[in-house]
């Protein structure tokens, strides 16, 4: 994977999974910027990711060198990407570097981030078609 100066990260704010992932995480340093963005809040790369049909329910997108990586491919994208400065590192590149191991694994994440969000009673984006910030 080619390392990037700048980056961008869609995720869900209101999911306290995909919140608490977002801020564990730790970019090596080569990476450079990382613009975390919540989805929830809306924007311009939202609404450009809704119009193209990228369901942000489905999973976070990651925007990198031109590249979108979604969902599964995300996660399997920033454990590449990650370094050893944390345990919590660690434990992602172990576990998310496998493609096969993401693809496997994305679904039951999903499934638990929906669950939360309903444990909660808070809505999913349901951003299909329409703006985030509409």
């Amino acid at each position: 994977m080619s390392v990037s100066t700048e980056a961008w990260l869609i995720y869900d704010g209101g999911c306290p999974f995909c919140s608490a992932y977002v801020q564990l995480f730790r970019f090596r340093e080569a990476v450079g910027t990382v613009h975390l963005i919540d989805a929830r809040e809306g924007g311009p790369l939202v609404d450009e990711l809704v119009q193209s049909g990228v369901d942000l329910d489905e999973g976070m997108v990651l925007k990198m060198a031109g590249r979108l990586y979604h969902g599964d491919d995300c996660v399997h994208a920033l454990a590449l990407m990650s370094g050893d400065q944390s345990f919590f590192n660690r434990l992602n590149a172990w576990v998310f570097k496998s493609p096969a191991r993401s693809r496997f694994l994305y679904p039951i994440l999903r499934a638990g981030r929906n669950a939360a969000l309903a444990l909660l009673g808070r809505r999913k984006l349901h951003l299909n078609g329409e703006a985030a910030g509409s």
